[in-house]
């Protein structure tokens, strides 16, 4: 399967969930990594005017777990989150943000993954982001 057919099928079982409420769009999932776009939205803001962390965070945060459910070792079933962490470096008002999700580590009980978030227009970094995934297998 080609990259952008794997982020069709994610992007029809993303739909009905956090990532089809915050209108993110996956462009890419393959081997390197995931790219994925967000427009910045009203519903999507903070009540300063600004995007909301959480909302950033949804997007950096669904593009590492698609690439961890792409990635699952033989065997395994799923995965859950053992640990997020986030650096907020700016912030948008309009347009639309990417983010690209990339492995750090691939391993047989876990996986790290580092995304980056940016404005797409300007360019300017919004937030790093990494997290942890503990890799499930059956009983």
């Amino acid at each position: 399967m080609t990259p952008e057919e794997n982020a069709a099928r994610f992007n029809q079982a993303g739909e009905s969930g956090l990532p089809g409420l915050v209108g993110m769009t996956v462009h890419a999932i393959g081997e390197s990594g995931v790219d994925a776009v967000m427009p910045v939205t009203p519903a999507l803001m903070a009540p300063n005017g600004f995007l909301h962390a959480a909302s950033v965070i949804a997007l950096a945060d669904s593009c590492c777990g698609y690439g961890t459910m792409a990635s699952l070792p033989e065997g395994a079933t799923g995965f859950t989150t053992l640990e997020l962490k986030s650096n907020f470096l700016g912030t948008a008002r309009e347009g639309e943000v990417e983010c690209k999700a990339t492995p750090v580590h691939r391993g047989r009980t876990t996986q790290i993954w580092d995304a980056q978030v940016r404005h797409r227009e300007s360019g300017k970094t919004i937030a790093l982001f990494r997290c942890t995934q503990m890799i499930l297998y059956p009983h």
